[in-house]
């Protein structure tokens, strides 16, 4: 079927080229209107839910918020992991759902489970669901500055101007703020002047919210128009609210100036952001919406800035200070530069081999459509362009021309030898027949062998399936046109002058070099395969020394510093160590600017306490840094200038940090998880790991979370005391709320803008436990009051900052950053090392986690995936040859191409990994393809001298054989050499690529390059060697000599043998 296709499409050449014009061009298509992004999305789908609990202390969140949202999400279907953080005055829920979940179904289920639970929680208390936005969301980030307005007024242009204008571009689902001051309005109330007036706090709050307020009073007729009735009450200003009456007396009224003072003041602050050391900034982050594209979300947020810019007050900049867009634009270049460079040498070497621009402009036309065809494909399953998916066509290209090469060489061996007078279409025809179908299933082989990557799970799933499809698309693309373009192509190009190959310098060195080895190997054939199997045996060596991770660092082009301060940081403390941080970063020559954050901003995506440092350093171009100097000496640089007492350092990048901090909790490479009942207990257990892992080799920081480290004031309410009184709990803990916590009771609205209207004590009453005790009243319901700390006691403890759980069940983190150690070598020590030193209670247990988790995870998938792939080269070589021994032989070259591919990662210090994995299953098809065209050529000549035989009458014997191997092996080392060379000169440019995204693609392609240059020497080596040892088998013995060194020949040669001696005794 496929010979009839070859022929068809050489007779049909006007209607091959007119389908591969509507190929090129939806490749073209789909080229222009591909999405970007530098690397596919890896987050989980993730549906948050956030509560705000105002002025709650963690503890209460937790009892009173999280752990009833947690326990009830537990059981959300398709839901992989619950976890909850409770903070001072707001929960976090983040469920995970499994790999395939649709967003918005997961949202509509987990709102279904909060309808449920809502009775559950305390009054006034809503719960919302976070942004619809992916786990890597946050693609833009900008600071608002200008010197000459305050913090607050910036606050308020972001809040109330910036934001919204950037929230409605297309593909963002939320703009958060952080840093600066939101503004607020303070009530402080003089406690001794409402005593004396009569005016209990609940009056006063009754008061307020009763005065701010606008009504409508539907129409009326005036003079045949028809006017809207509408009552004006909202509060506009300080002068409004100091006019509020609370009660009148004798017709004097007593207002709220008279026992109260009305301030503009900041509302409390969970996060702050600075800038380049410089100080304090106002700041914006763009949250991606999930789904969207990463490149056109940024340009249509940076178009609506422009046009928000115009309308800005004088003075006020945007300054980005982080866009993904840098790193997108430049991983697309380097990928787009390193297709270029691998399409130039493919063609360079097909022109060198064939020294025919014609016949070598068959494979150089075939290689671009068979490109836009794995575009066109991509396009039509909504994959978008970023480096794994371009990296799919980068590790195929060489492969891709294969069949076009053996194809174009075959028609050459062909013309020269054909009778005269014969047809030469008939002739291509022929040519391209004889090799066709087995070079179909050759590529069909590569294509398959690479679909068990697409069992891939979870974030390596994410991470390769892309690859695995455009490689796959790419292939599939190649062997489609192997058997209908470059038939066609044939009979237009391969014409003219064609050198003989006993004339092509090329071939001419290629056989002078083999013909002696294959020579010896045929006299030493046990000795052969002897030496191959010790060659085995050896790698073995070297393979036990490979260390492990999870993938290789990809290089983002911006770090991240991420250090944890001791819990319990006043905010003013965590600004001025921010700042210093940022100032002695920013001194480094290397760094174009540093962006920090402490604490989180206001969106859910955020679950960061204010202990919690996140610094972007933005790098300059590579040719601005000091001669020397690399991303990790410079890490290693910074965090030698960055120690500070009590600060534990960690270096990642944005990315890998959101996605870490999403997948595991954990933002380290290797994180801890202990789990049990008490909070107490389970810091300690930690502090003792912590202490272990520091011990361990490779470790670059170890932090336990000091959960119990907050500092806490407590009143304890003394239930006699209160039934002496006639007071309940609800009375006392109505005063702690509004005196000391400061209640919000209304929200002013002026214009566009919305600020809340707060009551408290003054500070100097609430600035210690013994005035609290004694200045805070109490309102009795007989009238007058009792001070607190008749009814309380009020002192000073320590207790939970933040609480987290997962699950259901309370967890410590214990984050570990590890340098110069492999993953997987690390973690094994570690984990000894902790199970003989620490003794854990019962009911509490440890948990390893971060990438190591992802590691366990695919080395588990890929024991079962490597047998598949084999099973399914074995199967497809099988219905090629439908002989078992031909297959085994083929197969017999896979274990051979593991032994470069290890060396030369051994050499170059690399690591094993899933890019590794993803590599050695490539080169397994690659190999095998190899093989497939060592042993066409062994068959063909067999059968011909076979053929001889049988027409003269004489028998085939073992040296008829073995003259059979010298002319199929030796005559054909040029195609066979010049597959190899096109697919490891195709890979060659990856190896040398120094951009964005090449650490994961040198991963992929030096396996395949080590593996290539063994599984080579070992096909035209030792195949020929097994060949000779099963297709001998049984056959008669005789003498052998090499054709060269015989005086008159042997037995009736072949025109092939003949031709063969000519070519090699000139």
């Amino acid at each position: 079927m496929i010979a009839r296709l070859i022929a068809w499409s050489a007779r049909n050449l006007m209607l091959v080229l007119i389908g591969t014009v509507f190929a090129v061009t939806a490749g073209i298509y789909a080229l222009r209107t591909l999405p970007l992004d530098a690397i596919p999305d890896l987050s989980d789908v993730q549906v948050i839910v956030y509560t705000e609990y105002p002025g709650q202390a963690p503890q209460v969140v937790e009892d009173q918020v999280t752990y009833p949202l947690t326990t009830a999400m537990l059981t959300v279907p398709k839901s992989k992991v619950v976890r909850g953080f409770s903070f001072f005055g707001a929960s976090f829920v983040y469920v995970i759902f499994e790999d395939g979940t649709d967003p918005y179904w997961a949202r509509s289920r987990v709102l279904e489970y909060l309808n449920t639970v809502a009775r559950r929680l305390p009054t006034g208390v809503t719960p919302t669901l976070g942004p619809d936005a992916t786990g890597v969301g946050w693609v833009y980030q900008y600071a608002v500055v200008a010197k000459n307005m305050t913090l607050a007024e910036l606050r308020s242009i972001q809040d109330w101007t910036i934001r919204y204008g950037i929230s409605k571009a297309e593909g963002v689902a939320e703009v958060a703020s952080v840093g600066g001051f939101v503004k607020q309005y303070n009530i402080v109330v003089d406690p001794q002047k409402l005593r004396a007036q009569g005016i209990s706090l609940d009056k006063l709050r009754s008061a307020v919210r009763a005065s701010n307020m606008d009504v409508g009073g539907r129409t009326v007729e005036l003079s045949e128009f028809e006017f809207v009735v509408r009552g004006r009450g909202y509060l506009r200003g300080i002068e409004d609210i100091e006019n509020i009456v609370l009660k009148t007396d004798a017709g004097v009224p007593l207002r709220l100036r008279d026992v109260a003072r009305v301030e503009l003041g900041p509302d409390e602050r969970r996060g702050i952001t600075e800038l380049n050391g410089d100080g304090e900034v106002v700041s914006g982050i763009a949250l991606q919406r999930f789904g969207a594209n990463a490149l056109t979300v940024i340009d249509n947020v940076k178009a609506r800035l422009a046009e928000i810019a115009s309308s800005l007050p004088k003075g006020v900049e945007i300054i980005p200070v982080y866009d993904r867009s840098e790193l997108i634009k430049a991983a697309i270049k380097t990928l787009k530069g390193t297709l270029l460079e691998e399409s130039i040498i493919v063609a360079l070497v097909c022109f060198v081999f064939l020294l025919h621009l014609r016949s070598a402009l068959v494979a150089i036309l075939m290689l671009p459509v068979g490109i836009l065809m794995a575009f066109a494909a991509m396009k039509f399953m909504g994959l978008g362009a970023n480096i794994m998916s371009l990296g799919g066509i980068a590790i195929a290209v060489g492969a891709m021309i294969d069949a076009a090469i053996v194809m174009i060489e075959n028609a050459h061996k062909h013309l020269e030898r054909a009778e005269p007078g014969t047809p030469r279409m008939q002739i291509l025809i022929d040519a391209a027949s004889e090799v066709g179908p087995s070079l179909f299933f050759s590529l069909l082989v590569i294509t398959v062998s690479f679909l068990p990557i697409f069992t891939l799970e979870a974030q390596e799933g994410r991470m390769f399936g892309p690859l695995a499809y455009t490689k796959t698309f790419s292939m599939a693309a190649a062997a489609l046109l192997s058997i209908t373009l470059v038939p066609a192509l044939m009979v237009v190009f391969v014409r003219g002058r064609i050198i003989s190959e006993h004339k092509n310098p090329v071939n001419r060195f290629l056989i002078w070099v083999y013909r002696p080895v294959i020579r010896w190997v045929l006299n030493a054939k046990t000795l052969t395969i002897m030496l191959a199997l010790v060659v085995l045996a050896i790698t073995v060596w070297p393979a036990r020394q490979l260390g492990s991770e999870f993938m290789p660092p990809l290089n983002e082009g911006t770090l991240m510093y991420m250090p944890t301060t001791l819990p319990g940081l006043s905010i003013t403390k965590a600004a001025e160590l921010l700042q210093t941080q940022d100032r002695i970063i920013k001194s480094f020559p290397e760094v174009a600017s540093v962006y920090g954050k402490a604490g989180r901003a206001s969106t859910a995506t955020d679950p960061a306490p204010t202990e919690m440092f996140e610094t972007i350093i933005n790098l300059k171009p590579k040719s601005e840094w000091r001669p020397g100097v690399t991303i990790d000496s410079l890490k290693a640089e910074m965090d030698k200038a960055l120690q500070f007492p009590g600060v534990s350092n960690a270096w990642t990048m944005p990315i890998r940090a959101r996605i870490d901090m999403l997948s595991t909790g954990i933002r380290t490479p290797v994180g801890i998880k202990i789990f049990g009942k008490d909070l107490a207990e389970m810091e300690k257990i930690a502090r003792e790991v912590e202490g272990v892992v520091k011990s361990v080799p490779g470790t670059s920081s170890a932090y336990a979370e000091r959960v119990i480290g907050g500092y806490y004031l407590e009143i304890i309410p003394d239930r006699m005391a209160l039934g002496r009184y006639g007071l309940t709990i609800s009375d006392v803990q109505d005063v702690i709320a509004t005196a000391l916590g400061g209640e919000t009771v209304t929200t002013t609205v002026e214009g566009r803008e919305r600020y809340a209207v707060n009551i408290r004590y003054p500070r100097a009453l609430r600035s210690n436990p013994q005035t609290i005790s004694t200045d805070v009243q109490v309102p009795l319901a007989s009238g007058g009051s009792v001070p607190l700390g008749q009814v309380a006691s009020v002192k000073l403890t320590r207790g939970a900052t933040s609480i987290r759980t997962e699950n259901g069940q309370l967890a410590v983190y214990i984050y570990v950053d590890i340098t110069g150690r492999d993953l997987g070598g690390y973690v094994a020590e570690a984990q000894q090392a902790v199970a003989q030193k620490v003794k854990f209670p019962p009911g509490y247990y440890v948990s390893w986690s971060g990438q190591f988790e992802y590691l366990q995870r695919a080395e588990a998938r890929l024991k079962i995936v490597v047998p598949v792939t084999l099973l399914i080269i074995f199967l497809l070589l099988y219905l090629n040859f439908r002989k078992l021994a031909d297959t085994l032989i083929v197969m017999l070259s896979l274990p051979f191409s593991l032994v470069g591919g290890i060396w030369l990662m051994w050499w170059l210090g690399f690591n094993m990994s899933v890019a590794v994995a993803v590599g050695f299953i490539a080169l397994a098809g690659v190999a095998a393809e190899t093989g497939v065209v060592m042993l066409i050529y062994l068959e063909q000549a067999m059968a011909e001298l076979k053929a001889e035989r049988a027409a003269t009458g004489e028998p085939f014997t073992r040296a008829d054989l073995y003259d059979a191997i010298m002319v199929g092996a030796v005559d054909r080392v040029r195609p066979k050499m010049m597959t190899v060379v096109a697919i490891m000169a195709g890979l060659v440019p990856i190896l040398w690529s120094t951009g964005t995204g090449s650490e994961v693609m040198q991963r992929i392609a030096v396996p395949m390059i080590g593996g290539m240059v063994s599984s080579t020497v070992l096909t035209l080596v030792v195949i020929p060697a097994i060949f000779a040892v099963v297709k001998g088998f049984g056959l008669p013995a005789s003498p052998w000599q090499d054709s060269d060194e015989k005086a008159g020949g042997h037995r009736g040669w072949t025109r092939a043998l003949d031709l063969h001696r000519a070519e090699n005794v000139q």
